[in-house]
């Protein structure tokens, strides 16, 4: 195989030192950092909206109540978005519920249920009055379809960005967030559906860190736009979030096939940003010769690349030919991976196979975005809504916890010491939002019931009075007496004493250790 040698790598040159952009010898607790992505000042500005929302929708007729909403209130609103999260029930209502065995005694003493469903009824992100306006414009350039999400929107991806800086590789990758809802943003992803269950929903282009799955920026897909102006949706959209005026220089950006193509790859090595993804080979600029063709037949771990510039295109046979390009790397440089393959006789064994250089880094780097996935999946704070904003506003949260969550794990590391568990750092945030510890006093167990039940069970009512009599244990402890009782206490199996003037069912109970 003749030997490929890639162009010299510019050198890595960040805008700022990378990893948290934070006093890291400060203690941050969960509800500090969460508070750098969602701030008091986006809180305030919420309460506002969602009052005025409350406003509007009683002055069309709806038929509630509506007290003033306070930042304090909102605050534990959040933390029991944050403790359905941890606490899964099928329907809000259940937490609610005092008449099964299955009910959940905490969210009773946050806020009444009614109280919940109605902040939740009108939670909205933009002032209503403005809304007005904007939809006044729809159909014309100026009409912005993202208006309802914009403060909140705005306030995030600046957090994002502003906080962390991120290491060298980064990919960008879509992500979704299912909905119902019919609006001309929702998107089907049918070809994605083995890899990630949501079908229908939102889609979102998502930067992130690919050692950490820190989400460094984000924008939402609103559909075709008849008002688009540049070179295709995939070369506008990884343009938008590589701002290398941001970022630095340097950095290399892996991607799936849905984004690379040479003129792409081309221009983000103008401004000092390598490239590294699959590719279509029907894509503009893509060679499809035979002189890198594949066959069937061709045994796994078969390369063929060639080199057009600084760009290698790459093919390779595993189970299936992959193919991949890139402006980072040589085309091969020795590495191997292991496989499991069956011989003539049935026998399963290992097998090290050529792989290229490009397809160990891209699947080395490419899992960003998956890993960011995964980490919000795990206690996320989606629920099905009436409103499609709603939707994205709980995504909002998620990002904002799932990215607070990496920054204390960043912080630790830093510091030498032992993180928290995602699901030990929700809980404390959890608390913190609702302002009560995590830890309670236990609520000793109630006594089981101390009875007097008789000893005799003899079914003949001339026998009832006298038979199966015992000693009464308190007369012959305290007074040396044998007295005999038809009584006994149906919790001890004590025979007692239980007459108007000889109460030793109610002393012996009252005496210290017999309870």
């Amino acid at each position: 195989m003749d030997e490929d040698i890639a162009p010299p790598q510019k050198r890595f040159v960040p805008k700022r030192n990378p990893g948290p952009q934070l006093d890291m010898t400060a203690d941050y607790t969960p509800l500090d950092l969460f508070s750098l992505f969602i701030d008091r000042a986006a809180i305030s500005q919420l309460c506002s909206n969602i009052n005025k929302q409350a406003a509007k929708n009683i002055a069309k007729g709806k038929k509630y109540t509506w007290t003033m909403l306070q930042e304090t209130e909102f605050y534990k609103f959040l933390g029991l978005v944050f403790f359905f999260c941890l606490v899964k029930l099928n329907d809000i209502r259940d937490y609610w519920r005092r008449d099964t065995i299955f009910s959940v005694q905490f969210p009773p003493t946050v806020m009444t249920r009614d109280r919940y469903r109605r902040i939740s009824w009108n939670i909205h992100m933009s002032d209503p009055e403005e809304d007005v306006e904007n939809d006044c414009k729809r159909g014309t350039e100026e009409h912005d379809k993202l208006f309802r999400l914009r403060p909140l929107l705005d306030t995030l991806t600046t957090a994002c960005k502003s906080q962390y800086h991120p290491k060298q590789n980064l990919s960008i990758d879509e992500r979704m967030v299912a909905t119902k809802a019919h609006t001309g943003m929702t998107q089907h992803m049918k070809e994605k559906s083995v890899k990630k269950p949501v079908k229908w929903g939102f889609k979102l282009f998502v930067l992130a860190d690919s050692s950490n799955g820190y989400t460094v920026d984000f924008k939402i897909y609103t559909g075709k736009c008849k008002f688009t102006k540049g070179r295709g949706l995939s070369y506008d959209t990884v343009m938008s979030l590589i701002d290398s005026i941001f970022l630095g220089g340097g950095y290399h950006l892996y991607v799936d096939n849905f984004y690379t193509s040479p003129c792409l790859f081309k221009d983000l090595l103008n401004i000092n940003i390598g490239a590294c993804g699959t590719y279509r080979e029907n894509r503009k600029g893509c060679p499809n010769t035979q002189q890198n063709a594949l066959s069937k037949n061709d045994p796994r771990g078969t390369i063929r690349w060639i080199r057009d510039g600084p760009i290698v295109f790459v093919k390779w046979m595993d189970t299936r030919e992959v193919s991949v390009c890139s402006t980072v790397h040589p085309a091969y440089t020795g590495d191997k991976v292991t496989r499991r393959t069956k011989d003539q006789q049935g026998t399963w064994g290992t097998q090290h196979i050529p792989c290229p250089n490009p397809i160990v880094n891209y699947n080395k780097h490419m899992g960003g975005g998956d890993l960011s996935d995964q980490l919000m999946q795990y206690y996320t704070a989606h629920r099905k809504t009436m409103r499609w904003y709603r939707t994205l506003f709980y995504h909002f949260l998620d990002i904002a916890t799932t990215n607070a969550y990496i920054l204390h794990q960043e912080i630790s590391f830093y510091r030498g010491q032992k993180a928290l568990t995602h699901k030990q750092f929700t809980e404390e945030l959890t608390a913190q939002l609702l302002g009560t510890p995590i830890k309670i006093s236990p609520v000793p167990a109630a006594p089981a019931e101390h009875l007097p039940v008789a000893i005799s069970d003899q079914e003949d009512p001339s026998r009832r009075a006298s038979f199966g009599r015992r000693t009464c244990a308190y007369c012959r402890q305290t007074e040396g007496k044998k007295m005999n009782t038809p009584w006994k206490c149906q919790k001890c199996d004590v025979p007692l004493c239980v007459i108007p003037d000889r109460n030793c069912f109610l002393n012996y109970h009252s005496a210290a250790g017999n309870i």
